[in-house]
């Protein structure tokens, strides 16, 4: 078949994809409203991406017929070459139809065809789920995520296969998800107590409702004012740790793992962590970690872990737990090699009895610090490499366990 060659006005300034609904911004420049609607709402952006000027309204977006129909026209003629006229696209929800379908919803049968129509509305564009959340509709999917309704059996409601066996508040914990809230939405959501339910869902969910409930908690906890944040019960720690240990998924084990990252820079949450059992957890998914980006968090969280003394006995107390963060020095990437320095700087300074220096040279944690001398592993894995071999110069430096090769390495 012959190349076909599509007319450049016919492709979106933004993504140089073919336009199917195109429209145009107050400065009279047309794009593809996905593309454009992207832009804005995703990328939070209020300037028109050719001329650079700011939107007076964002959201003014005028459908451009005229284009649309030329470009139906234009598939129309290359049918032949297996080009498909595409159809005219849906016009925008709007509000007073999200608010006559919120209040349809009465019944757990009704709230299930409301949930159902929601989620496809919100999936078509992001005007759409802005749309949403005006009306109102992040209360009502809140209110449904609720303990009594996730503890309950699994109902069978006659709808769609993809709705069958699940009830209102599961359903209501996927489309709030995927609906995205806004900063605003969110911090609403933090402050109307919104995280103990989600937090009940984590106790007594399903794999999938639990890693949803993950997900909106670590968007909730991403813009919570400082209280909330100092303030995080033990039965929090409790289960994220749990949901660290059963790795439902590799995006859940990261919301997870950000969770703890944004939770534990305070030292009253570090030791929660630490007494929910978060540190042998999480050596052990270290020593099994595939994935560069979850090693990397899991040496973050463990960094900030052994600033207490309780986290730092945890790690020496596990028979990988030296062994693991020194092997992945040189391993993971530059970051990961700095947190693992200063992992093992914190416990040099602060936890080294004869028997973990020891330890520390048995295990050829010392060996592998004279070869990050050597190696490019950057500025600030050399600087804390040098001050822990510093620290224990008279026991290291001349031991029979360190290769003749490593100890010309051997800071003076």
């Amino acid at each position: 078949m012959d190349e076909i060659e599509v007319p450049p006005f016919f492709l979106c300034p933004i993504s140089l994809e073919m336009m199917k609904d195109p429209v145009t911004v107050p400065t009279g420049i047309t794009y593809e409203r996905e593309s454009i609607e992207r832009w804005i709402f995703s990328g939070k952006n209020k300037t028109c991406p050719v001329t650079k000027q700011v939107l007076s309204d964002p959201e003014d977006l005028t459908p451009n017929h005229t284009l649309r129909r030329l470009i139906q026209s234009w598939c129309t003629l290359n049918a032949s070459h297996g080009i498909e006229r595409f159809p005219t696209p849906k016009p925008p929800v709007n509000k007073a139809q999200i608010l006559k379908l919120l209040n349809s919803a009465k019944s757990p049968q009704k709230q299930m065809n409301c949930l159902r129509e929601l989620k496809s509305i919100g999936s078509a564009s992001e005007a759409n789920k802005r749309c949403i959340e005006s009306a109102g509709a992040v209360d009502f999917l809140a209110s449904l995520v609720s303990f009594k309704t996730n503890a309950s059996a699994l109902e069978e409601v006659p709808c769609d296969d993809a709705f069958e066996f699940t009830s209102p508040g599961n359903e209501a914990l996927r489309v709030l998800y995927n609906l995205r809230p806004s900063e605003a939405s969110l911090k609403s959501l933090s402050n109307s107590g919104f995280t103990d339910s989600l937090l009940r869902v984590m106790q007594r969910g399903d794999y999938e409702s639990r890693a949803y409930a993950v997900f909106l908690m670590k968007s909730i906890l991403e813009v919570a004012e400082y209280p909330l944040l100092t303030n995080l019960k033990p039965e929090f720690f409790i289960e994220i740790i749990q949901l660290l240990h059963d790795q439902i998924s590799s995006k859940a084990s990261k919301a997870s793992l950000q969770l703890l990252i944004n939770a534990i820079p305070w030292a009253r949450n570090q030791a929660k962590a630490v007494e929910a059992g978060a540190v042998p957890v999480l050596v052990d998914l270290l020593v099994d970690s595939p994935e560069k980006r979850i090693s990397e968090m899991i040496l973050v969280v463990l960094d900030l872990l052994c600033h207490c003394a309780e986290g730092r006995a945890e790690l020496l107390k596990h028979g990988a737990g030296l062994a693991v963060v020194s092997k992945k020095i040189l391993r993971v990437s530059r970051v990961g090699s700095e947190m693992a320095m200063r992992i093992l700087l914190s416990v040099s300074k602060y936890s080294a009895s004869p028997s973990v220096v020891e330890e520390m040279l048995q295990l050829g944690v010392v060996a592998k610090l004279c070869l990050v001398l050597q190696l490019d592993a950057g500025n600030k894995a050399k600087e804390k490499a040098r001050e822990i071999l510093k620290l224990h110069a008279r026991a290291w430096k001349d031991s029979s366990c360190l290769p003749l090769t490593l100890r010309s390495s051997y800071p003076s």
